[in-house]
């Protein structure tokens, strides 16, 4: 069973990345609107645009958004010659349509404060985590 949509067909470069940010999904890189909701078990769960706007930092390319029932956008990537979306897990069960979708604004989603910070907190991680494995 895959791990996050476009696992099957993902570049080695974004399946290590996927597992270097499984263990830096925290309850505080998670939206705060979702935290009651976040679990170990449900890791990715709030962390999509924050995840979206650092894979495109990393491996380029674009991001887009899935509008959802509640108004709110979930982020994806488009990079390497692939679709993924390294947070897909948080809505088990679910089949989100990935065609045709808007192309997402890094400056309008980074404009929230509290995004940008759990952003920059989980970037940061990153490179500790790859200083540290060197």
């Amino acid at each position: 069973m895959a791990r996050f949509y476009g696992e099957e067909t993902a570049a080695p470069e974004i399946l290590r990345l996927y597992e270097e940010l499984w263990p830096l999904w925290t309850l505080d890189t998670c939206a705060p609107r979702l935290r009651p909701g976040w679990t170990p078990e449900n890791r990715t769960l709030g962390q999509c645009s924050i995840t979206a706007f650092l894979v495109q930092d990393l491996l380029g390319g674009k991001v887009y958004g899935v509008p959802l029932a509640d108004g709110s956008v979930h982020c994806f990537n488009e990079a390497l010659g692939c679709v993924f979306d390294l947070t897909s897990a948080q809505f088990p069960g679910v089949t989100l349509d990935y065609e045709n979708r808007p192309l997402q604004s890094r400056e309008a989603h980074l404009a929230d404060e509290g995004k940008r910070a759990r952003y920059e907190l989980l970037k940061a991680r990153l490179l500790a985590a790859r200083e540290d494995a060197k």
